[in-house]
């Protein structure tokens, strides 16, 4: 089982506000204590009622990150697609899949932060399965073939090519976070793996909740003639605090929590339903906290 850090990338000032020191740090941590992946929100603005926290923007971040990182996988967690046009996102990916040397993760989906966050931006918050239908038909087809030529209702890539190509030459794997049943048959047409996640939930509560959805994947893979073993399968588990560390002050119902054992046996339990990462929450996200993991890291690429 491999196993990721998952950061968030937003606060505001006078607040826990993230900073690139901080954040490169982490990912240092992350790197020397064995984790095979640091991945992190993609969102521009969470406004509340009573404050507002602003997010640093993700690619900026990823592209910085694949040149101070050596060997762990980086990317966002969840591409939140109607952000950015699907030719130049494919672009993107590839540009800082070059810079990392073929370590860059393309996770997408089509878009759930709050409508304000699309709003003071000027996105399209509407039709959102729609729209990432026509974008992950134009990222795919030039991530794997390096053309496409479409024209949608939503998008469109007129005899686009990507002529400079990075490491990978169908790219960096695309990674779709879905649980509809329309997003779970994207999964299966385009994606080299799926993504869902899982907050304040025990092992027992989080298998009977995704079983039917895995099932819903499963199926949709081979209507299309589909080996559901041939989707790597990925998980974001919502929050785990290591041992030595106290859920005290923190806000949260239900942590993983525990000694290194009982978190990594939390871990592997989802290998039930056939994820082969899982990418922890940390509470809290620090260096030391990060270091405290190295046991359940071995113990996850021990099996």
């Amino acid at each position: 089982m491999k196993i990721g850090l998952i950061v968030q990338l937003h606060g505001r000032p006078g607040g826990r506000t993230p900073t690139w020191h901080s954040i490169s740090t982490l990912a240092a941590t992350v790197e020397r204590s064995g984790f095979d992946s640091f991945v992190f929100e993609d969102a521009l603005l969470y406004r509340g009622e009573t404050e507002t926290n602003g997010c640093w923007e993700s690619v900026s971040i990823a592209a910085a990150l694949a040149a101070t990182t050596q060997r762990i996988n980086i990317g966002q967690s969840v591409i939140n697609s109607p952000y950015r046009s699907p030719a130049l996102m494919a672009k993107i990916a590839d540009t800082i899949d070059e810079i990392s040397g073929g370590r860059y993760l393309f996770g997408i989906g089509a878009g759930d932060t709050p409508d304000s966050d699309y709003e003071a931006f000027g996105f399209p918050k509407d039709v959102r399965y729609s729209r990432f239908a026509e974008a992950i038909h134009i990222i795919f087809n030039l991530l794997k073939t390096g053309s496409v030529d479409f024209e949608g209702r939503y998008y469109s890539a007129s005899k686009t090519e990507l002529v400079l190509r990075g490491p990978r030459p169908q790219g960096p794997p695309i990674i779709i976070a879905a649980a509809g049943r329309k997003m779970l048959r994207l999964a299966a047409q385009y994606a080299d793996g799926w993504n869902w996640w899982g907050r304040d939930e025990t092992l027992d509560q989080t298998v009977k909740r995704m079983r039917p959805i895995v099932i819903q994947l499963e199926r949709a893979c081979e209507d299309l003639g589909r080996d559901p073993a041939s989707l790597v399968r990925t998980f974001d588990l919502y929050t785990v605090v290591p041992e030595g560390f106290s859920t005290e002050g923190s806000g949260l119902e239900q942590a993983v929590t525990g000694s290194s054992e009982q978190i990594a046996e939390h871990i592997l339990g989802l290998s039930e339903l056939g994820f082969q990462e899982v990418r922890c929450d940390l509470y809290p996200k620090t260096p030391d906290a990060v270091e405290a993991m190295q046991p359940v890291v071995d113990l996850l690429h021990a099996g």
